[in-house]
Formats: structure tokens, sequence, C-alpha cells
């Protein structure tokens, strides 16, 4: 973020008040794999072993984790269906859909980032 010369920086009560809501969110999103949940059954519901082939590289214990932390936050439903076997479909709610313009940023920072890395790799080689 680039700063003019006559910004106003926030005041301390201002800053203290955005950093409790920044500790707020990451304490519910925490961890590397719950975006990425999320981002998965945004995109359409699926089965667990759906998502484990997705989510590449979660180990089916930190998955069901994963889960059961977000469906406890609203963030993830979990549909049981009473067949043989039974079936087991989660989806996102409409709640994880509020995350959509947070992970669009993440996901355009990333971009950025990844690409100052590789410039960086280059000036070094």
């Amino acid at each position: 973020m680039k700063m003019t010369v006559n910004e106003i920086l926030p005041d301390n009560e201002e800053c203290a008040h955005s950093l409790k809501n920044v500790i707020d969110a990451l304490y519910v999103i925490n961890g590397k794999w719950k975006l990425a949940v999320i981002l998965c059954l945004v995109q359409s519901s699926k089965r667990f072993n759906e998502l484990q082939y997705e989510v590449t590289g979660i180990s089916s214990k930190i998955l069901a984790k994963e889960l059961k932390d977000l469906e406890l936050n609203d963030f993830v439903k979990r549909n049981v269906y009473p067949t043989t076997p039974v079936s087991i479909i989660y989806e996102a709610t409409d709640y994880s859909r509020t995350l959509k313009n947070v992970i669009g940023e993440l996901s355009a920072w990333g971009e950025q980032h990844r690409e100052k890395i590789k410039q960086s790799m280059r000036k070094q080689s």
C-alpha cells in the first residue's frame, strides 16, 4: 500500500479496532486449508473424497477437522442422505460466499507474490 504525502494516518483507536477485526477474522479462517475447502465448495457441493482429491495434500484427518470447524462457524453445511450406504454431501453456505472478495484479493496477491519471487530468483541466477 503506497502512502501519499498528505495522507492522514489512522489514530490509535482506529488502528486497534482494525487489528481486532483482522484477528477475529483470522481466528475463524486460520490455517492452511480452510479457505481452500471453502473455495472448492463454493464452486459446487462435494462428498468428502471429492474434497480430499481437490484439496491436494490434505489428510483425511485434517479435512474432517476443518469441515467440523467450518460447519460450527456456519461456512459449510453437512447434508446426510439416508441411502445405503449413507451419503454425506458438503456445501457452502451463503455466509461462506461473503468471503468472495477476500478470496479474490488473496488470489490476486498470491499471483503477484509468486511473480515477485520468480523475478527475484531470475536476478540471483
